[in-house]
């Protein structure tokens, strides 16, 4: 199929309606039709049997005080892992994370963006091509798949610059990638410094690719996004952009206001909430104007929780403010109970994706601590 003939399959699928994009994502990826309790047995055995189980995972099997491969029936008995200790992935070896099921297979070590402290190293055999499938119909059912890219995106280790690569290959797009390096301005953040000198190197190589390329797709940080905005003299639909794709760091309700009535007029905007660790947790468009998108993270590959800081084995109630606890279950990746770095509002399911998310998200300030968002 050609790119043009892709184009006008997306925009046939998007005159169905959003309702059909989950079932849409669970043909493009069928691991998401498994019940929760079935897959969570299937990713403990995978991890802790010592044919195809990690390195990192079987040598923390005797200390964890029970048999994972006899005592985990369910996504439940996860909660017997306790808290997982985020400091565990930073002084391991990232090749201890690489399942014996996988020996012999390619895979790419993608880094965390370094916010709280030293990054994580994890691998990714499988996993983009997850994220991939779903996104994807995320585009096809706004009509945007298709479309040549730009990418203003941290590149190098970083997961989201190749997500962004290995997307635009399914249709054969072009990318246009900017050198990027957010843990410079995270750097200059904490010692003092002024990261607007990076913002403008970013700008920079932004502005010339707009003009000559003219891509139809944007990707981008929404603190960049306001940035870039501010620059330009036009608002992106002339410079032939037809939809934004953001994610990494926040952006608050009055800046996004903003952003739509004075910038983005005819161009869709996507936002995602997420990281290496947890992966997309993908934007509904809310149902009432004027409310907050809500983010919904896909099950059973992966399970969030907004959890009581007091207590982060009680679940707030919906429309309550927590803090979000993550577990992920991936063949690449097996990650139970971390408490991330960002608070949110619960709330309950949405059309498009029948399970549980997440709203208003924001930075969990602990002990009055303030994190460096920097610019991803």
């Amino acid at each position: 199929m050609s790119v043009t003939d892709d184009v006008a399959a997306g925009e046939a699928t998007a005159a169905l309606g959003p309702e059909g994009l989950f079932p849409q994502m669970r043909e493009a990826l069928p691991n998401l039709r498994h019940d929760a309790d079935e897959w969570t047995r299937r990713m403990v055995r995978w991890h802790f049997s010592p044919e195809t189980g990690s390195p990192f995972w079987l040598a923390r099997r005797d200390r964890l005080g029970f048999d994972p491969l006899t005592d985990v029936q369910g996504l439940a008995d996860l909660d017997r892992f306790g808290l997982f200790d985020v400091a565990e992935l930073r002084r391991g070896r990232a090749r201890d994370l690489l399942p014996r099921g996988f020996a012999g297979r390619p895979f790419r070590i993608v880094e965390t963006g370094g916010t709280t402290g030293d990054p994580c190293r994890v691998v990714d055999v499988t996993r983009a091509h997850h994220d991939v499938a779903m996104y994807r119909v995320a585009l096809r059912v706004r009509g945007l798949e298709g479309e040549d890219v730009l990418a203003m995106t941290p590149s190098g280790p970083h997961a989201y610059g190749h997500f962004v690569a290995r997307l635009a290959d399914t249709w054969a797009g072009a990318v246009h990638f900017i050198d990027f390096d957010p843990r410079w301005v995270k750097h200059a953040l904490r010692t003092g410094g002024d990261p607007d000198s990076y913002v403008e190197h970013l700008l920079a190589q932004t502005v010339p690719l707009l003009e000559r390329e003219r891509p139809g797709l944007l990707f981008t940080t929404s603190r960049l996004l306001l940035a870039l905005a501010a620059e330009l003299p036009r608002p992106l639909s002339e410079y032939g952009v037809r939809g934004v794709c953001t994610g990494g760091t926040s952006c608050s309700a009055e800046e996004a206001r903003h952003l739509r009535a004075e910038h983005l007029d005819g161009v869709a905007w996507i936002d995602t909430y997420g990281n290496t660790l947890m992966g997309h947790a993908l934007q509904a468009d809310p149902l009432d104007p004027g409310a907050a998108p809500s983010y919904h993270l896909p099950p059973p590959l992966a399970h969030i929780r907004v959890v009581d800081p007091a207590d982060p084995w009680r679940e707030v109630g919906y429309g309550e403010r927590g803090r979000v606890r993550i577990t992920t279950l991936l063949e690449d990746l097996f990650v139970p109970n971390l408490l991330e770095r960002d608070s949110a509002v619960r709330v309950g399911p949405h059309p498009w994706f029948p399970w549980d998310g997440v709203a208003a998200v924001a930075p969990f300030r602990e002990s009055g601590a303030e994190p460096d968002e920097g610019v991803y």
